[in-house]
């Protein structure tokens, strides 16, 4: 259940809207910094970041496929901590939010609004709150928005 729903968020959402950056011509990919600080965090292949993470790192597509899957492991592990209800909710609504925990963080994700509807399984509720996270650094982004209306329609 759980891995059917990593890799729905994985190959619908979280690969389509991070992308793989900055591919260098032999496929590895170099650091980039963050679209919406211009700088820290800085971001690695599908959205990776870490304090290992700094201008000019250099990864395989092999590390970054590592990485990402490591890491939607561990915003699966966490959202079911914090919402174990969410785990017998279809996988689509499943992915949704590991999606949006890959890119917001589990700690917005806690303290979220979201994670109330989602507890409340008002889906039409926690699809309107999703919505209302497609900012950075206090500026609307139109990848965020995107990426919202997409996590929207799988949890509606």
């Amino acid at each position: 259940m759980i891995q059917d729903a990593i890799e729905l968020s994985r190959e619908a959402l979280v690969k389509p809207f991070e992308g793989y950056h900055k591919r260098l011509p032999d496929g590895r990919c170099q650091a980039y910094p963050d679209p919406g600080s211009g700088g820290h965090p800085w971001t690695i292949g599908w959205g990776s970041t870490g304090p290992e993470i700094e201008p000019g790192s250099v990864w395989t597509e092999q590390q970054a496929q590592q990485a990402l899957d490591r890491e939607l492991m561990s915003k699966a592990l966490g959202v079911l901590k914090l919402s174990p209800g969410l785990g017998t909710a279809d996988d689509r609504r499943v992915a949704a939010i590991i999606s949006f925990a890959y890119n917001c963080g589990l700690g917005n994700y806690r303290i979220s609004t979201l994670r109330k509807r989602v507890d409340q399984e008002d889906w039409e509720g926690a699809a309107a709150e999703i919505l209302k996270w497609n900012k950075a650094a206090g500026r609307v982004l139109a990848g965020l928005t995107r990426r919202r209306q997409a996590e929207a329609k799988f949890l509606a």
